[in-house]
């Protein structure tokens, strides 16, 4: 650039801030005209009418080169829902989308109250139709807020007129199996509360004759130490008694993995003797444990019903309790 006159480098300078400035005015074009480039622009208006209160557009199909008019939910129905509509109705059409005028897709999400507040275009495989929404088919806003409460108060009447049937219903249900469960227990009951007898009977026993056994044992040291030896020959063999008792202490422990406790080793005795017990009176204690965890989960669900909270709750939290406490009868 040294070797360059004064005046043509100035030239230059002129020349690339006018290209930087056209390159930038054709990149805003073509930003703004996105859809007009990437599929062929039609001149075929789609108009947009109510009819019974509902909006209908009418679209040229393009595979079957006809008039086809989609009636449209403002309140519940999406733009993914209409293109779905489009594309079931012609199978034809591979591609459908819709957007602004300024060439931003509008998501499937959007709602179609929100899509018929402005006009837009509609692009089908290759080709885009301009939508014009007229003025006075656009629905306002205060009508949309005004209608949302409505089904707002409809929906807690519906959920007030109808959640006692149905707490009445599940109830009922719930009662009956409640009874059936424990018609089913009684017999297991009974047989339970007769082992239960049984095994006390020899748990008594084993305790009290472990006393016996340690009573006979200081009268029999006694009786050898002071009447038949002397202390000097009996200690020995004291000191083998205590430490053999200490050997049965540890031996307990490496047999159970417990720690030699009284009240423990009443409670494992009393267990071995009920499952003794259990299997020659045929009683199943699988099936017991069974039935008594439903009916305390029957009756759990029972005051949770009976509760005046219950009704006081969202209807998301009651139906997700009632659910729950369904799921779980079922994969009985």
């Amino acid at each position: 650039m040294a070797g360059i006159p004064r005046v043509w480098r100035s030239s230059v300078a002129v020349f690339g801030h006018k290209s930087v400035r056209r390159d930038h005015r054709i990149f805003h074009k073509i930003s703004q005209n996105w859809i007009c480039l990437s599929s062929r622009h039609r001149n075929d208006k789609v108009g947009v009418t109510f009819k019974c209160g509902f909006p209908v557009i009418s679209v040229p199909l393009p595979s079957r080169k006809e008039i086809c008019e989609f009636t449209l939910r403002p309140l519940s129905h999406s733009v993914k829902d209409f293109l779905q509509d489009l594309q079931a109705e012609d199978k034809g059409i591979e591609r459908a989308a819709a957007y602004n005028l300024d060439g931003s897709r509008i998501s499937g999400s959007t709602g179609v109250d929100v899509l018929l507040q402005a006009n837009f275009k509609l692009v089908l495989n290759d080709e885009s139709y301009y939508v014009s929404v007229p003025d006075e088919s656009k629905p306002p806003i205060d009508d949309f807020r005004t209608v949302a409460h409505v089904k707002t108060l409809v929906h807690q009447l519906y959920s007030a007129m109808n959640i006692e049937e149905h707490q009445l219903e599940k109830e009922r249900y719930l009662v009956q199996e409640l009874e059936k469960l424990q018609l089913e227990l009684k017999p297991l009951e009974d047989l339970k509360t007769e082992i239960d007898h049984r095994s006390a009977q020899r748990t008594t026993a084993v305790v009290w004759g472990g006393l016996g056994f340690m009573a006979f044992q200081f009268g029999l040291l006694a009786r050898l130490t002071w009447w038949e030896y002397s202390w000097d020959i009996m200690e020995p063999v004291t000191y083998f008694v205590g430490y053999g008792t200490a050997m049965a202490a540890y031996a307990y422990f490496v047999l159970t993995r417990q720690e030699f406790l009284y009240p423990d080793a009443r409670d494992r005795q009393f267990l071995l003797f009920f499952h003794k017990f259990s299997k020659r009176k045929s009683l199943d204690v699988r099936r017991y444990n069974d039935i008594k965890n439903s009916i305390a989960k029957i009756e759990e669900d029972l005051k949770v019903l009976r509760s005046p909270l219950f009704l006081h709750l969202p209807e998301a939290a009651r139906m997700e309790l009632l659910g729950d406490s369904e799921s779980q009868e079922d994969k009985k």
